[in-house]
């Protein structure tokens, strides 16, 4: 019995007894020629207002009050699962009837009933999806609260440079739909392993595979995945620190621009395009720009690139007015790059560098 319901009892008892003791008082005082001109049927059915009545409704509508609360949708709440059945589960909320929530909105994951998530009796984070139906009930979602995690753990694996899980769910001629964190992701021809982009994609259907991410845009409902990045077959084969090569710009973000160079994707971070602050990539760099950079530095058991142009430029700035400078100027500044990264590493095998060795190295 929810609270509601004993609070509906208690008043009903309440008040019928305060209806009975003032009928009683009504006809006491009625006289016998009184009870047959008016009847008894009306003595009994026309219960005297009083001030006790009026302090049980008043209570009753208090403590009506104090306990519904004024939900509204988007709100996330604890309840209490009391039952379920084929549409979904019904939870006490503190409402005037138990909450639904539908067996599609039980679970980010595809479930056939509500069972298969929840255990009756047990309480669940819910979220408010829509508000009362008219009799008390409202619509709850599991589902919602669970996108907003998946996507803020791609957010995050994506920021951290971090490989997670994805199954492939199907290919085609432009590469292969896989479901990572329960949302639906690409993963591009182009970034499919060497080994996979060769053999019997069809093959892979149903297979796991380790994937980093290149665009994560939960607005537009875009997950880009890499699977090349996110295996140790992407260590930078080819190119070396120092190296000055041209690369496109995949995908620009807040903290930097995703650059293709030769087949590989490399991270040029907001810090590494020049030596003058940015406030927005976007306004340095656009998708499809084509740049030089120089590789700054490879990690092969994270499968990560960095790349720089800070280091590429003849002044500091020149990134933000005079590209072009930079670009005719890339080779020459990586010769001299790689002159003092191995005059700094000559003086750290030689004892301890000196200051002014090292300043130049980090320049």
């Amino acid at each position: 019995m929810s609270f509601a319901h004993r609070v509906s009892t208690q008043f009903a008892s309440t008040t019928t007894r305060s209806i009975s003791k003032n009928t009683a008082t009504k006809k006491s005082t009625l006289s016998s020629s009184s009870r047959k001109s008016v009847g008894v049927r009306a003595v009994i059915t026309e219960p005297v207002a009083s001030a006790e009545n009026k302090a049980a409704y008043d209570d009753f509508s208090g403590m009506l009050g104090d306990y519904l609360v004024d939900y509204k949708v988007g709100d996330k709440i604890m309840g209490k699962v009391s039952a379920m059945n084929t549409k979904g589960a019904y939870v006490d909320i503190g409402g005037k009837a138990p909450a639904l929530c539908p067996t599609v909105e039980c679970s980010l994951a595809s479930v056939r009933n509500a069972a298969a998530v929840f255990d009756e009796g047990q309480e669940y984070e819910f979220e408010i999806v829509k508000g009362d139906d008219g009799e008390g009930s409202m619509t709850l979602s599991v589902r919602k609260i669970q996108l907003e995690a998946a996507w803020e753990r791609c957010r995050q694996a994506q920021a951290d440079d971090l490989a997670l899980s994805s199954e492939v769910l199907s290919v085609n001629r432009g590469g292969i739909l896989v479901e990572v964190e329960n949302l639906r992701g690409f993963i591009p021809q182009s970034h499919l392993g060497p080994r996979l982009a060769l053999g019997d994609r069809d093959e892979l259907v149903g297979q796991t595979l380790p994937v980093k991410f290149i665009e994560v845009d939960e607005e537009k409902n875009r997950l880009v995945a890499s699977h090349r990045l996110a295996t140790d077959l992407v260590s930078g084969e080819g190119l070396d620190v120092g190296d000055v090569v041209t690369g496109i710009v995949q995908a620009v973000k807040p903290y930097g621009a995703f650059v293709d160079v030769g087949g590989q994707s490399g991270l040029l971070h907001i810090s590494q395009i020049s030596h003058e602050r940015i406030v927005a990539v976007e306004n340095v760099l656009s998708p499809g720009d084509e740049l030089k950079v120089l590789i700054l530095s490879k990690d092969k058991e994270r499968g990560r690139l960095s790349l720089s142009t800070k280091k590429l430029e003849p002044n500091h700035g020149d990134m933000l007015r005079n590209p072009s400078l930079v670009y005719e100027k890339a080779e020459e500044m990586g010769k001299l790059f790689r002159e003092r990264v191995a005059a700094a590493e000559a003086a750290a095998e030689g004892g301890s560098p000196t200051d002014e060795v090292v300043a130049s190295s980090d320049e």
